[in-house]
Parts: C-alpha cells; sequence; structure tokens
C-alpha cells in the first residue's frame, strides 16, 4: 500500500514459544544500522515510530545473551522504514508477539483481536527453532528398535492427551491453515520458513530445504502442495552466530509453569562479544549459498 510516496509492507512473524522471533528482530535492527556491511535494504529512517522497544532488544542482543521470554513483555509493534539500491523505501511492519499466543491458536482455539487484525494481510515469516522440534512417535521406527535390541513390548501405562503433545509439524501446519482462511487470513500468501538455531543443526550437512523435509515433512508437503496457495522459500538462520548466555528474567516461573532452569553462562558467548562487528555473527544460509544479509528474505516478501 502506497503513503505518501512510500510504500507500506505487513510481514507477519509468527512461530511456538522459544522459536527465536526476537532475537531475529535484534539482530535485523543491528544489521540495518550498520554502514559497514552491504545488504540488500538498509536504514532509511525510523518516521513517527517509537524505536525504544527495538534499542532495548539490540542492546540484550548485543550482550549475546538471551532475549526476555515474549509471554513476560507481550505483544509489540515493529516498525521501521528501510530502502533499497534504487532508493525507494518502505515501511515494514512486524508484529512481535508471544510465541504462546500462537500456541493457544493450536491448543485453545483462541485468537486475540489485536493479533488477528495484524495477521489478516500481509506475507509470512514463520521461525522454527530447528533444534526444538518435536518429532512424531512413529509406531514402525519404535517397533524396528525392538527388534534391533531384541527388548519386548512392554503395555504402557494409558496417558491422557492434550494438545501439548502433538508433534510440531502438527502444530504449525494448523496454524498455516488457520490463518489462510477467513476471518483470520487469507490463501494465496508468500511465506519463508527460517530454521533458526541453524549453527546447531547444521552439523547433519543438510540444506535447509532438506531439513524441512526431513524433519518436519507434513509441512514440507503442505506447503509443497500448495493446497492453501502458499509460495514459499526456505532459511536457515543464526541470528546470534552461536550459544549466547541465559536470561535472569526467564528463570522466573510463569503462572502454571514449573521451576525454571537456572541462568547459563557459555563459553561461546564470549566469542560472540569479542567479534569487531557484532552484525557479522549473523548466519544466514539458502541452498548452499551463506551471507548475513537478513534483509534478503524481507525482500523477497516484499514482491
Amino acid at each position: 500500500m502506497a503513503e505518501g510516496g512510500k510504500q507500506r509492507v505487513s510481514i507477519s512473524i509468527i512461530g511456538l514459544p522459544e522459536s527465536g522471533k526476537t532475537t531475529f528482530l535484534a539482530a535485523l535492527w543491528e544489521l540495518v544500522n550498520e554502514r559497514r556491511i552491504a545488504k540488500v535494504l538498509s536504514f532509511d529512517s525510523i518516521g513517527e515510530n517509537d524505536h525504544s522497544y527495538l534499542r532495548k532488544i539490540v542492546t540484550v542482543w548485543r550482550r549475546a545473551t538471551e532475549q526476555a521470554r515474549t509471554r513476560l513483555t507481550g505483544l509489540s509493534a515493529v516498525r521501521m522504514n528501510l530502502k533499497d539500491g534504487d532508493g525507494n523505501v518502505v515501511e515494514v511492519v512486524m508484529p512481535d508477539a508471544p510465541g504462546e499466543d500462537f500456541r493457544a491458536m493450536w491448543e485453545d482455539r483462541e485468537l486475540g483481536r489485536v493479533l488477528g487484525e495484524s495477521l489478516a494481510g500481509g506475507n509470512i515469516m514463520l521461525l522454527v527453532n530447528g533444534n526444538k522440534i518435536k518429532p512424531p512417535a512413529w509406531v514402525t521406527e519404535r517397533a524396528a528398535q525392538r527388534r534391533a535390541t531384541g527388548r519386548q513390548k512392554t503395555q504402557a501405562l494409558p496417558k491422557e492427551w492434550h494438545p501439548s503433545l502433538a508433534p510440531t509439524q502438527v502444530q504449525l501446519v494448523d496454524l498455516l491453515q488457520l490463518i489462510s482462511h477467513a476471518p483470520v487470513g487469507r490463501a494465496g500468501r508468500r511465506i519463508v520458513v527460517m530454521i533458526s538455531a541453524w549453527d546447531k543443526v547444521e552439523g547433519e550437512r543438510l540444506t535447509p530445504d532438506t531439513f524441512l523435509a526431513a524433519k518436519l515433512p507434513l509441512l514440507a508437503q503442505y506447503l509443497e502442495a500448495g493446497r492453501d496457495g502458499w509460495t514459499s522459500r526456505v532459511y536457515g538462520v543464526s541470528a546470534q552466530g552461536g550459544e549466547y548466555d541465559g536470561n535472569d528474567a526467564n528463570s522466573e516461573p510463569a503462572e502454571g509453569e514449573g521451576p525454571m532452569k537456572k541462568t547459563q553462562k557459555r563459553r561461546d558467548a564470549n566469542r560472540l562479544r569479542e567479534v569487531d562487528i557484532p552484525a557479522n555473527r549473523i548466519r544466514l544460509v539458502l541452498g548452499e549459498r551463506e551471507s548475513n544479509d537478513l534483509t534478503e528474505p524481507l525482500q523477497w516478501l516484499m514482491r
């Protein structure tokens, strides 16, 4: 949508809890403001937008520290004016919503009005933590393991099913189906799937596309089939570039949650903090190609 000679683009960043949405936004803000690194889109102006939230999360990012969980901070509206190599300015709107809100869409079939309005238009960036995928319990694999080890099948105690027990790919496909139809959204949009924490899964020597097909086959087949008109692209991303320190703010359990793990300090975080140009920590992988340009998938979503 054109507004005063400036194009306005809405891109919704979605993902389950701990998928890396806020870390991605912090790294993006650092990158677009770093003039020493080439990228397809760079910072133009903040306009009338409040960027106090972006300043806050980028400060945490530079310290190589985990972001405070958005369940503690709530939905934050992120807007920034970016420009391409020809000087064309675009206002990018990317709401940063808690992953718990997207999980509630699956578990409770609930969606708040503000988040629903943000999902209704524009294209989608889906973040998936590649290191925290809950795989299906394949019956054939368990049977093969028993045959290989000679173990007998034991009678398991009945366990009441809950939506939270569903595999990651089931929850994500349901989420995409929900936002592909009225009243929540529409079909025929572009989507970028970002496999986050790529530094932790790249040891499997898969490209982002083949990783998606191997680890989340239901999601890969859903997108490929084009039933809801998605045009997709898959990236691997390490927005911090390695392992970073924990955040004390996340050590406090939320209502209904059990005790949280003690905040961890990681040796790799010191290496990250010593990088001369912090934006050089960022890693983005498309196929066999690697860069640190997080604006590349944004530009693709703007078409």
